[in-house]
């Protein structure tokens, strides 16, 4: 197939307006299939306090791992910590809460800003000691600090990496 076969215009006809003024008309398409795809997922409830190119999901967080303790670091602004729930039980760490907006719908000229419930659940795959987790909400930083159980401490074997003459024989 001959490229200019998928070109919506033949020689003799005058390239449109919007494909001379924007360049390639492929480059077009993509950012029309982009726009479309973000409209489509803003109208979903998938990706609240950000849009499709912010990430998927909210709150961003931040899990840091030691020997003694994992610490969960969740950034939610404009709330404080009576409208936070932290939730701890089946090896899930549940984060949820709700935004509520400061003004009425009938206010807003133009909002991109989200108000409404959220829920993140962050699956653990280390033992922590549920009855010794502690939070703390500062400066609109949701921190979570669970220390690891006994069991829970991995026993790591350090294998040797050989290099490409060993293995032959």
């Amino acid at each position: 197939m001959n490229m200019r076969d998928l070109i919506p215009w033949g020689r003799s006809q005058q390239v449109p307006s919007r494909y001379r003024e924007e360049g390639d008309p492929f480059m077009t398409l993509h950012r029309e299939m982009n726009r479309l795809f973000d409209d489509v997922f803003r109208n979903f409830d998938i990706a609240p306090f950000g849009g499709v190119g912010q990430g998927m999901r909210w709150p961003s967080v931040e899990v840091i791992e030691n020997d003694k303790d994992v610490r969960v670091c969740a950034e939610l602004p404009g709330l404080d910590e009576k409208e936070v729930e932290v939730l701890m039980g089946d090896g899930v760490l549940t984060i949820r809460g709700e935004k509520k907006s400061e003004v009425e719908d009938k206010e807003h000229a133009f909002s991109e800003r989200y108000y409404g419930r959220f829920e993140r659940r962050i699956p653990l795959p280390w033992e922590v000691q549920e009855d010794k987790v502690e939070a703390s909400f500062k400066n609109g930083v949701l921190t979570v600090a669970m220390p690891k159980s006994a069991e829970s401490k991995p026993s790591v074997k350090r294998i040797a990496v050989n290099g490409a003459d060993a293995t032959k024989h």
